[in-house]
């Protein structure tokens, strides 16, 4: 299997993608406190960090229809979907999965832990991130 979508772009999306994903839910009561006083926890509430989503869905939605499919593939191979050597219908899925919702990134956005799947699948294939994909 040799991917479409290059291993740098697929790790930049990993990495953005897990600080999407590490996000919670505004809550906090005092909200208008002093932030040293809450220990900044309104760092992590989406109202503050929306450029983060507007980014991941900029670098789906930048990719080509094939290296979507690939990148949400690779999440479902690394979820346990499909077994590596089920390549072929791990991409039919994912197709199906985006012409259903019409947006690879709302696919992968939804998925709880997203980019640890893809991680894993790319694992599944001797591919890593290490050293790839980082932001400068």
């Amino acid at each position: 299997m040799e991917l479409t979508v290059s291993l740098e772009d697929v790790c930049r999306i990993v990495t953005r993608l897990r600080e999407y994903e590490a996000q919670v839910p505004a809550v906090d009561p005092d909200d208008g406190s002093n932030p040293s006083d809450d220990k900044d926890v309104s760092v992590l509430e989406d109202e503050t960090n929306e450029a983060v989503e507007l980014e991941v869905r900029a670098a789906i939605d930048d990719l080509a229809e094939d290296e979507a499919a690939e990148l949400v593939a690779l999440a479902l191979v690394g979820r346990g979907s499909f077994d590596a050597v089920e390549w072929d219908d791990a991409l039919e899925s994912a197709s199906e999965e985006i012409a259903s919702v019409r947006d690879a990134a709302a696919v992968l956005m939804e998925m709880p832990m997203g980019a640890s799947y893809i991680e894993a699948g790319l694992a599944a294939f001797d591919l890593s991130c290490d050293d790839t994909g980082q932001l400068t």
